[in-house]
């Protein structure tokens, strides 16, 4: 098998998704030509690009309890970990909705295609919300079929229930993420500690802990490992949502692929923004109510580059930085004095550092 983080890695986990969904034909063709489509949309979806993190983070924590990569169950775990994109393939699809956006790794969002198919074929009824509705169920349909993939992947009954559990843990944990990532936008809660609340269960928990953990569970890994996965994949899964907001208001679009300053127009609360306006409720009023009437509102490119010197001169972003470095030495520390094989630490540090480099 091939090593994570490499093509040959994921080549391998996208033709594991292939396969599955060829076996998925026979289930849907019958529903007619209406499901076909769906489903289609969905493994275009799921095929049309991404790093494969989740599945090379559980690899990666199997290998390092001692997974053997040429052994008869590498296969088997290599299509259980393939069933992250799945996960995240939800995830993605459902968040589009929320955030109301309209495109995704330059294609139209999945509730945009159908919204426009609606339109094109002149259909009866709203065709925004039709586009909606069936990017809700296809989002549905992807974790059904993330499950249904573990079951398919050709585990065996021992590793099934130690999997299994943590599964359930890891969709409860990415669900209640969003939702309280909703809830905050909606009431206002502008605190750090609801901020970090969200990183912990929307993004470090499904993205790094969970998938490592779900690797190590796989291998039969003893408790101390797992505790120290989990310790490495919480901090480094926070540090690594750190910076993707650092980027998110500072970065290059060229590198994130979305407008400069997004998440300021979107009024994402992130941690960043909390900092802000924890320290200008201090120290300047006046910069407190420009981020409160400007986050979330239609920003030309002017006002964007003025909220990020008023964001930096109240020394968030300097914060940001500490907390990413503080995480980033923790996870590592727990990584390091932890009993995962050799080359597993160092394929582990490898991708703790692009996670939550400045450049990612």
């Amino acid at each position: 098998m091939p090593t994570p983080g490499t093509p040959g890695f994921v080549a391998a986990v996208e033709d594991a998704l292939k396969a599955f969904f060829l076996t998925r034909r026979p289930a849907v063709e019958p529903l007619g030509p209406v499901f076909v489509q769906a489903a289609d949309a969905l493994e275009q979806f799921v095929l049309r690009g991404g790093k494969r993190t989740r599945p090379a983070f559980a690899w990666t924590g199997w290998l390092g309890a001692g997974g053997d990569p040429t052994g008869p169950a590498a296969t088997a775990v290599l299509n259980a970990c393939a069933a992250l994109e799945l996960v995240q393939a939800c995830a993605l699809i459902h968040d589009d909705i929320i955030d109301s956006s309209r495109t995704r790794r330059r294609f139209p969002t999945v509730h945009v295609d159908f919204e426009q198919r609606h339109r094109d074929r002149g259909w009866a009824g709203d065709s925004e919300h039709f586009g909606t509705s069936v990017a809700i169920l296809i989002g549905d349909l992807a974790l059904a079929w993330a499950d249904d993939l573990v079951h398919a992947a050709g585990l065996d009954a021992a590793a099934i229930a130690r999997f299994a559990p943590v599964w359930a843990l890891m969709r409860t944990e990415v669900l209640g993420g969003q939702l309280l990532d909703i809830h905050g936008e909606s009431a206002g809660d502008e605190s750090v500690t609801a901020a970090l609340r969200i990183n912990r269960y929307k993004t470090a928990a499904y993205t790094v802990e969970r998938p490592l953990h779900l690797g190590a569970a796989l291998a039969d890994a003893d408790p101390r490992l797992i505790e120290a996965y989990r310790t490495f994949g919480t901090d480094i899964g926070i540090a690594f949502q750190l910076r993707d907001d650092l980027l998110g208001v500072f970065g290059d679009p060229a590198v994130t692929g979305k407008p400069s300053g997004d998440d300021l127009r979107e009024g994402k609360r992130t941690v960043l923004v909390a900092e802000a306006l924890q320290r200008a409720d201090v120290t300047d009023p006046a910069a407190a109510a420009l981020l409160r009437t400007s986050i979330g509102t239609d920003l030309t490119a002017d006002q964007v580059e003025h909220l990020r010197r008023v964001i930096t001169d109240l020394g968030a972003v300097d914060e940001v930085e500490r907390r990413i470095t503080e995480l980033t030495e923790q996870g590592l520390a727990a990584l390091a004095s932890s009993t995962a094989t050799p080359a597993a630490k160092e394929r582990l540090r490898a991708m703790a550092l692009a996670a939550t480099s400045r450049t990612h």
